[in-house]
């Protein structure tokens, strides 16, 4: 593709040759000759000026350099836009896999594609466009919207609701009973029956092995736009808000509240009945065991304010030289 048509597709700015040629894309330090690549963290800024790559998609007012550069608001988003054109994921055509099992109750819109093995339970509502890859297991009275893509080994449970452009990554588990258990005089543990159904409005994403558990009574929700990260738990009668992303391996404990465009990094873990604020940003690995203002950004366990906890950090790596100078003092003290 000639970089003057790259310019146009994206709505960027070309400062360079309109006639060279991208055929494919990279990143910064991996990229060579006919490659497009981009610059959106300034801590990448610097190989900008070394990349071997033919043109860098960067904001308005980056510096030149000697590669091309296409300029716009966000060159991540135009990053993302571009690799649309030079990748085709498979094409799933509408047909109905000999091996699949459809029940008679179910009703399944126009265009869809089933799978081998995939399994429609009685009373399914399964809108137009569905692509279900092999082995996806449908519940009875699971109700999906449209243009609903389940790939192999995705699990809906019973009574579980699915919006519009709902993407289930393999493996994902939707309306697995949530952990309610009541104990009992002999000690021994009764199971909580889990009633209430796991709600997912639409283009909700949630990849690979994570669990959204659904509730004993009530529901548990996920909010439109909201991206649920691999091995992700989310537990119990929990909310989770619009456009939020949980990162890998984050842990919702059950009946937490997590409102719109909050971030929890990695593994972070949050305690039940908790709420996180709107905007709410939780560093890696922090542990939130009380509730965190809107906008806030924590860190550390138990999590903080992020640059109290970066003060604290660097007064611990201290601590070594501090103790040491404390007993040469003290042998000094002592002569």
């Amino acid at each position: 593709m000639k970089l003057e048509d790259l310019a146009l597709h994206l709505g960027a700015t070309l400062q360079g040759d309109p006639a060279a040629v991208i055929s494919g894309l990279a990143g910064i330090e991996e990229a060579g000759p006919g490659h497009l690549t981009f610059v959106a963290n300034p801590k990448y800024a610097a190989l900008a000026k070394t990349t071997r790559a033919s043109a860098i998609l960067v904001e308005p007012d980056f510096p030149a350099v000697s590669a091309a550069t296409l300029r716009l608001k966000n060159p991540y988003l135009a990053f993302a836009r571009a690799i649309e054109l030079f990748y085709q994921p498979p094409a799933y055509a509408p047909g109905i896999h000999p091996t699949a099992v459809i029940a008679p109750t179910a009703k399944v819109g126009t265009n869809a594609h089933i799978g081998a093995y995939a399994v429609i339970g009685d009373h399914v509502t399964l809108g137009d466009n569905a692509v279900l890859l092999p082995h996806v297991v449908i519940y009875p009275h699971a109700h999906i919207g449209n243009n609903f893509f389940a790939h192999a080994h995705a699990v809906v449970r019973e009574y579980c609701q699915l919006g519009d452009y709902v993407v289930l990554q393999n493996g994902a588990i939707i309306g697995a009973d949530g952990f309610g258990f009541a104990k009992q005089s002999d000690g021994s543990w009764y199971k909580i029956v889990q009633s209430g159904p796991a709600v997912l409005e639409d283009a909700v994403e949630v990849q690979a092995n994570a669990c959204i558990d659904r509730a004993s009574i009530g529901e548990t929700r996920i909010h439109t736009g909201a991206k649920v990260d691999n091995l992700v738990q989310v537990g119990h009668g929990s909310t989770v808000g619009q456009n939020t992303l949980l990162c890998a391996q984050v842990g919702l404990a059950g009946s937490t509240t997590i409102g719109k465009s909050v971030i929890l990094a990695g593994q972070v873990g949050v305690a039940g009945h908790c709420t996180v604020g709107d905007g709410a940003i939780a560093t890696a690995q922090s542990g939130i065991p009380n509730d965190v203002e809107p906008g806030k950004m924590v860190s550390g366990y138990p999590a903080i304010d992020n640059r109290q906890w970066l003060r604290t950090v660097a007064a611990v790596n201290r601590l070594p030289d501090l103790l040491r100078n404390l007993k040469s003092s003290a042998k000094n003290n002592e002569k």
